[in-house]
């Protein structure tokens, strides 16, 4: 690399930094970033250990309900090239943490089964309320900004363990016996699990990003509200905020549109096909301003040795 390549990498490097230091305290004043003061009254806790999910390009597939013509289609699935890394919780919540939290009289003793005792089983009969009000607790406890994944995050987190619900029916299929049997099958893949009892960490596995235990029998709420699309109306993009929703996302095996003050989800709820076995939920952790000027300038600063790297070879190669 020449001289004049390393004025040019840093003259674009330090207007780069500076924006990204003066983007974080905008966000953080518009409340973007969130940002949260350690209760200084109780004890803080240690964060829980999560996994880094690193920036990388992935396929998904809306989690919304799609119509046309009065039938259901498959979503779309498009390649988003994600460019912030995601922290999220390795494993689910257990039941012991999530006791914590009752203790300190915020949040509301879980439904769970008699014989419950085990404080490092993962949690269940827990409703998306109770989620919110947990996280909230926990970003207190901690200093941290801990909240619900979105469908997405979860999906990107777990990687070769989501479930990718299409049918696989071609839209303009008019068959309804094709459209019905291909339903079929897919509800009888869902059907419920031999033995639906949590079981202990690392039963179900690990993903390839190190998730533990996603896609077994407990199904993990999402802050994402459910929504349907009717494409004979145009796409429409409606992102209703928690308060404006009744029923959000939770994904396991499948995904379960389920009402918000559900707990057991064999009680009712889920919109669709199977209810899911269990209710349970794992967290992502929101980065602070600095850590985001941190990882902003790292990708930057990664981008302009790789371009510069890429000039110089093709330079050289060209000159040889």
């Amino acid at each position: 690399m020449t001289g004049k390549d390393e004025v040019s990498a840093i003259s674009i490097a330090i207007p780069l930094a500076l924006l990204a230091v003066l983007s974080g305290a905008v966000a953080v004043a518009s409340g973007l970033v969130p940002f949260h003061d350690v209760d200084l009254a109780l004890p803080a806790l240690p964060s829980p250990q999560s996994v880094f999910i690193e920036s990388r390009t992935f396929a998904y597939r809306d989690s919304a309900e799609y119509f046309r013509n009065g039938r259901a289609v498959d979503a779309p699935r498009k390649d988003v090239d994600v460019r912030k890394r995601l922290q999220i919780m390795k494993f689910q919540t257990t039941r012991g943490e999530y006791r914590r939290c009752v203790d300190d009289g915020v949040c509301v003793p879980a439904d769970e089964p008699e014989d419950a005792v085990a404080p490092d089983m993962p949690l269940t009969g827990v409703s998306y309320e109770d989620a919110v009000r947990y996280a909230a607790w926990l970003s207190k406890r901690t200093g941290q900004a801990w909240t619900l994944p979105t469908d997405f995050e979860l999906a990107y987190a777990a990687a070769d363990r989501f479930p990718d619900d299409a049918l696989g029916v071609d839209e303009d299929e008019k068959n309804p016996a094709v459209r019905w049997l291909a339903d079929y099958e897919r509800e009888a893949r869902r059907a419920a699990s031999v033995d639906p009892r949590p079981q202990p960490k690392g039963t179900f596995g690990v993903s390839s990003t190190g998730l533990v235990d996603f896609g077994g029998n407990i199904w993990e709420w999402t802050s994402t509200c459910n929504k349907r699309v009717d494409l004979d109306q145009g796409m429409v993009d409606e992102k209703r905020s928690g308060s404006d929703c009744g029923i959000f996302i939770a994904s396991g095996k499948h995904r379960a549109p389920m009402s918000s003050f559900i707990r057991n989800p064999k009680g009712g709820g889920c919109s669709v096909g199977a209810p899911p076995d269990n209710l349970g939920f794992r967290l992502v952790r929101h980065m602070t301003l600095m850590e985001s000027v941190s990882d902003f300038a790292r990708r930057t600063a990664t981008d302009i040795i790789a371009r510069s790297t890429k000039a110089y070879t093709e330079t050289s190669s060209n000159e040889g």
